[in-house]
């Protein structure tokens, strides 16, 4: 009787169907496109002539300040909005950062939302018919949007920071991060090193060249935005 209730119980678990898996089924997925949808820029009377610089995550910010600054040096040119989404946010902060520090007397408005990423993948195998299965997904991720002006702007208005001081020598980010990124020298083996005693090395090196309060500066900067 034991042998045959175990055989009734096995033929029982078998007969159950099984959930399906959606973690191991997207796996066979990789994702072919990203793009973000549309929208107005969410400021009120801009110059015709304003300056839209969309910062990507994986922009350079020796490129966007490169252009930013050759257009905002112009007499004709009076606005620029900066705006990044998602891990691209913090890169547009520095990068506002940089040039309220190399023109100064900049007035500013921040306005944070949120905006859509739209994802499109696609299924590695294709189905028995020959067509390739694709799901799209959307994701609602936060986007910060702000406005330079070298003219006045509302201080009434939300988001609204007054222009800051003039500051001669403030390293840009680019010379930070090409000082991290610097490699030993060819033809040279670097002794092996935990990656925290490697990290502690760099941050011993930046903090000899540059005061700490120059290295900190973009991430304090953070605060007037969150």
């Amino acid at each position: 009787m034991p042998a045959a209730r175990e055989g009734m119980a096995a033929e029982g678990a078998e007969s159950k169907p099984m959930p399906p898996v959606t973690q191991s089924r997207m796996e066979n997925f990789r994702k072919v496109k990203t793009s973000e949808e549309d929208s107005p820029l969410p400021f009120t009377g801009l110059a015709p002539d304003v300056v839209e610089m969309k910062v990507k995550e994986g922009s350079k910010i020796r490129n966007l300040m490169g252009f930013a600054m050759s257009r905002m040096e112009l007499k004709g040119t009076r606005q620029i909005v900066f705006s990044g989404c998602g891990r691209a946010v913090t890169k547009t902060i520095t990068c506002v950062e940089i040039m309220k520090r190399k023109l100064g007397g900049l007035h500013q408005v921040t306005k944070v939302r949120y905006k859509t990423l739209v994802e499109v993948w696609e299924n590695k195998d294709p189905l028995p018919n020959g067509q390739v299965e694709t799901l799209t997904v959307h994701k609602n991720v936060p986007s910060i949007c702000i406005l330079l002006s070298k003219d006045p702007l509302d201080p009434s208005e939300m988001g609204y920071q007054p222009p800051e001081p003039r500051e001669g020598l403030w390293p840009e980010e680019e010379e930070i991060e090409d000082e991290i990124s610097t490699s030993s020298p060819k033809g040279m083996k670097r002794p092996l090193t935990s990656p925290q005693e490697e990290l502690n090395n760099k941050k011993l090196q930046l903090c000899t060249k540059y005061p700490a309060s120059i290295l900190c500066a973009s991430r304090m900067s953070m605060k007037h935005y969150f």
